[in-house]
C-alpha cells in the first residue's frame, strides 16, 4: 500500500498539497480544541481529524484517513456529532471529505504552521505551543455589521469589502491583537464568521473576500439587536475584559429603528460605530423613520463613535482614522454594563411576622436578582445584611468575588426572627456596607425587603443613603405600608416601588427589577 503522512491534530485540508491524500492521525486529541466547517464535506480550513472523528472515520485513538479534495462550496451547516461541534461557515474556496484510510508507514508530519504544530508520536501530546501574534496594543472583539442590502448594490458591496479588509489588516489582528468577525445586514441578518474563526489578517481578508451579496431591505436595527444579543458570547471566541465593539456600515438610511437597537447593545457592553456612505438626499429623508437614527444608535451621541465617508470610491485615507478610534480602549464608555459594574446590597427583614417558610422565598428573589449581574473582584459586587431590630451583615461586597460563592452565601442566611426597626437598618448598611466602596467605580443600589411597618422613621435614613450616592428600591410584601415604601425609595418613587400581597409574587417582580436597575445605570452615564 502507498505510504501515509503522519499529520498533527491541527493539520487543516488547506495544508495538504493532493488531490488524495493518505494521512494518519494521532491519539489523543483535544476534541474542544478542533475547528470543524460543516458535515460530510468540509471547508478547508477544518482540522482533517476533527473532520475525521466528526465524520466517524476514526475515534480519538487516532488512525488512517483518506482525504479527497473538493471544491468549494456555500453554507456548510454546524452538526454536533461525535463530540465535536462543527461550525456555520457561510463560503469557502475549496473543500474536503473523508474515508478510512489504509495504515502504513508515516513519512512526514506536515503541520506547517508554527501555532498549530504537533508532536505526532501517538503519545499524550505535548503542551501547544502557540505563537503569539497581533497588535497587542489594540485589545478589541469587533463585529462588522456590513450592509448587503438593496440600498448598496453588488458594486458598491464589492467595494465596502474591501474597505473592510483595509480596515482588518491595518487593525493588526492575532492572537494577541483584536479578533473581528462579520455580520451582513439584509432581510434577515447573517452571521458570515465569529471572533474565534480566524486570529490571522489573510485568513480574514480571504474570508471577506467570499463573503457573497444577499439583497433585500436595509434592515439594521434588526440587525443591530441580534448582533449585540447573539455574536459576542464566550462560546463564539468573546475574551472576558476585552471592549465589544459594533462597526455598522450604513449605505444611505436604515429600513428600520435603530433606536431600541441602540439601547439593547448599549445593556449588553457593546460599543456602537455608525460608518455612514452616501447620507440620505433631501427627496430620500421623507423615506426615514428616524433622521436622528445615528445618534440614537450609537454608543455615545459624543462624535466619536460616529464616521462619515462621502462615497465608496478611494476610502483608502479613511482606513486609518477609523482604526485609530477602534483601538481606543480608553474611549469604549459602552463597556462598562449595568451588568459588571454595580454594587448591590440586599437589607432583608427577618422579623417574626415572615416565617421561615416566607423567609427562605425572600432568599429565592435576593439570589434571582443577583444572579442576572457579572460578580467578580472587577466587575460587580453583592452584600446582604438581615435586620430585626438588631442588624447583622450576612457578608460584605469584598468577601465573595464569584457568583457561585455570593449564591451559597446567600442560601446559607439562617433567619434571625424578631422586631422591624428598618430606619436604624438602612443607616446601619449606608455606614458599615456602603462606606467602604463609595469611593470605588461602581455605581451603588440598596434593594430593602420588608414585609411590614417599621418601628423607626425611615424618611431620614433612605434620604441620607441616597445623598450618600446609593439609589434605593423599596419592596414590600404582604402588610407592608405603601408610604413607608414609597419614602424609602429614591425618585421617580413609582420606578423604585415595589409591592406584591404575597410572598409568592416575588418571584415575578425579579425582571422588572433588573430592567430598573440597569435603566438608572444608563440614565446616570448620560
Amino acid at each position: 500500500s502507498s505510504a501515509s503522512t503522519a499529520i498533527t491534530c491541527f493539520t487543516r485540508g488547506l495544508d495538504l498539497r493532493k488531490g488524495t491524500e493518505d494521512v494518519l492521525c494521532p491519539a489523543n486529541c483535544p476534541l474542544w480544541q478542533f475547528y470543524v466547517f460543516g458535515d460530510g464535506v468540509y471547508a478547508s480550513l477544518s482540522s482533517v481529524c476533527g473532520a475525521a472523528i466528526h465524520s466517524g472515520v476514526i475515534t480519538n485513538t487516532g488512525g488512517a484517513v483518506r482525504v479527497q479534495t473538493l471544491p468549494g462550496q456555500e453554507n456548510y451547516p454546524a452538526v454536533n456529532a461525535n463530540g465535536i461541534q462543527s461550525q456555520v461557515l457561510s463560503r469557502w474556496a475549496s473543500s474536503f471529505s473523508v474515508t478510512a484510510g489504509t495504515k502504513s508507514t508515516a513519512l512526514e508530519a506536515v503541520g506547517r504552521l508554527v501555532s498549530t504544530a504537533r508532536p505526532s508520536t501517538g503519545k499524550r501530546p505535548k503542551k501547544t505551543i502557540v505563537k503569539k501574534s497581533g497588535n497587542k496594543d489594540c485589545k478589541a472583539d469587533i463585529a462588522f455589521l456590513i450592509d448587503g442590502s438593496y440600498n448598496i448594490g453588488q458594486r458598491r458591496f464589492n467595494l465596502q469589502k474591501n474597505f473592510v479588509g483595509k480596515v482588518a489588516v491595518m487593525l493588526g489582528i492575532g492572537t494577541e491583537g483584536p479578533h473581528v468577525g462579520v455580520v451582513q445586514a439584509s432581510e434577515h441578518p447573517k452571521i458570515e464568521f465569529y471572533l474565534k474563526n480566524f486570529t490571522a489578517a489573510k485568513e480574514v481578508l480571504f474570508a471577506i473576500k467570499e463573503l457573497g451579496f444577499r439583497g433585500g431591505n436595509s434592515n439594521t436595527g434588526k440587525a443591530l439587536k441580534y448582533t449585540a444579543q447573539k455574536f459576542f458570547s464566550l462560546e463564539n471566541g468573546a475574551r472576558k475584559g476585552i471592549p465589544k465593539i459594533i462597526v455598522v456600515f450604513l449605505d444611505g438610511w436604515p429600513s428600520d429603528d435603530l433606536e431600541e437597537a441602540g439601547i439593547v447593545a448599549r445593556e449588553f457592553g457593546v460599543n456602537v460605530f455608525i460608518v455612514s456612505v452616501a447620507k440620505p438626499t433631501t427627496e430620500e429623508l421623507g423615506m426615514v423613520q428616524d433622521i436622528g437614527f445615528v445618534d440614537k444608535a450609537v454608543c455615545r451621541n459624543n462624535g466619536f463613535f460616529s464616521y462619515q465617508m462621502p462615497t465608496w470610491f478611494g476610502t483608502t485615507k479613511y482606513v486609518k482614522p477609523l482604526v485609530q478610534k477602534l483601538c481606543s480602549h480608553e474611549q469604549m464608555l459602552c463597556s462598562k454594563t449595568c451588568y459588571n459594574s454595580i454594587n448591590i446590597g440586599f437589607l432583608i427583614d427577618g422579623s417574626s411576622s415572615i416565617g421561615e417558610s416566607n423567609f427562605r422565598l425572600m432568599l429565592d428573589f435576593v439570589s434571582n436578582v443577583a444572579k442576572a449581574f457579572e460578580i467578580s473582584d472587577i466587575g460587580s459586587k453583592v452584600a446582604a445584611v438581615q435586620f430585626t431590630y438588631d442588624q447583622r451583615t450576612e457578608f460584605g461586597f469584598t468577601d465573595h468575588v464569584t457568583k457561585e460563592k455570593v449564591l451559597s452565601a446567600i442560601r446559607n442566611i439562617s433567619y434571625m426572627n424578631g422586631g422591624t426597626a428598618t430606619g436604624n437598618a438602612i443607616s446601619f448598611t449606608t455606614r458599615n456596607v456602603f462606606g467602604p466602596v463609595k469611593d470605588g467605580p461602581n455605581k451603588n443600589f440598596l434593594i430593602v425587603l420588608t414585609d411590614g411597618q417599621s418601628y423607626d422613621d425611615v424618611r431620614g435614613p433612605a434620604a441620607a443613603a441616597q445623598k450618600a450616592g446609593i439609589t434605593v428600591f423599596s419592596v414590600g410584601i404582604a402588610w407592608a405600608p405603601l408610604d413607608d415604601l414609597k419614602d424609602m425609595a429614591s425618585e421617580p418613587r413609582e420606578s423604585h416601588t415595589f409591592f406584591t400581597r404575597e410572598f409568592t409574587g416575588l418571584e415575578q417582580m425579579v425582571p422588572d427589577i433588573i430592567r430598573s436597575i440597569c435603566k438608572d445605570f444608563l440614565d446616570s452615564k448620560q
